[in-house]
């Protein structure tokens, strides 16, 4: 029908629309870190020539290597805790069915909903109680707090699980720990995938904990030292608009080739 036919390129027309104005900022940025200095502020759409002295320049005048280890650390470290954590508590809750395992669901549920930026001075005071300021134990631990979504998206696979398998392997003498590494982790590989992925993304975006808990140099990540170098270089130049391509293209390269396990990883586990 005529109708139906226009609503659904209204449709495309509105997404594309989104997406346009989504990415127009990136493109921007991206094409303006590869224009020579001196042709910085041009509003030509392709720079020509193409220069890669703005790329040049970031390595050499910003510690970009140090922060994207301290970035890279604070990611991975993140993950394989909130990872290890929310197996536990997923499969403890399945399994087991404890009397508190509703109250751990409500407290991941809450996790959610509860914004993480009401958390950050009983945190940071935490953590500088503890001497983790300036330190990869301040950056990793306190991330725990962002545990509620792997809680809930591991509890419902582990949900789908046919009771079967594991009482097999009870019946032939595996112990809860061996069930799990024997049967269920090979079951939960996919979700595993999906889960690291996501909070490993979720972590090396993460700017306000890292700029209040590590503002050295030598500790702080790379989004928090953009920021740093941007208040020190005044408006932003070829440099810093290159530095910002550079923090950008790991995370995208990761959402890329993720993107569509993730999105399974949703639908499957039936959490919208």
């Amino acid at each position: 029908m005529p109708w139906a036919r226009t609503g659904a390129a209204a449709r495309h027309v509105a997404v594309l629309t989104v997406i346009v104005g989504l990415l127009f900022p990136l493109f921007w940025v991206a094409i303006t870190s590869l224009r020579p200095a001196n042709d910085l502020f041009s509003t030509s759409p392709v720079p020509w020539p193409m220069s890669a002295e703005n790329y040049r320049d970031a390595l050499l005048r910003f510690p970009i290597g140090m922060m994207l280890l301290n970035t890279l650390i604070m990611a991975l470290g993140a993950t394989l805790l909130q990872v290890v954590v929310a197996i536990g508590a997923a499969y403890a809750v399945v399994r087991f069915r404890p009397r508190w395992g509703g109250a751990v669901v409500l407290l991941a549920g809450a996790a959610l909903v509860i914004p993480p930026q009401t958390l950050i001075i009983p945190q940071f005071l935490a953590a500088s109680h503890l001497g983790w300021r300036n330190s990869y134990l301040g950056l990793i631990i306190p991330q725990l707090a962002a545990c509620g979504l792997p809680i809930l998206l591991l509890r419902e696979y582990l949900a789908a699980i046919p009771t079967s398998l594991i009482e097999a392997s009870v019946m032939d003498g595996a112990r809860p720990a061996e069930t799990l590494r024997l049967v269920v982790l090979p079951l939960l590989r996919p979700a595993l995938a999906a889960v690291s992925i996501l909070v490993f993304i979720n972590t090396w975006n993460e700017y306000l904990w890292p700029t209040l808990i590590a503002p050295q140099a030598n500790r702080t990540t790379i989004q928090a030292g953009l920021q740093l170098l941007g208040n020190q270089e005044g408006p932003p130049s070829g440099a810093l608009l290159a530095a910002a391509i550079i923090t950008t293209l790991p995370v995208l390269a990761v959402y890329a080739v993720a993107s569509r396990r993730i999105t399974n990883a949703f639908l499957q586990s039936g959490i919208k």
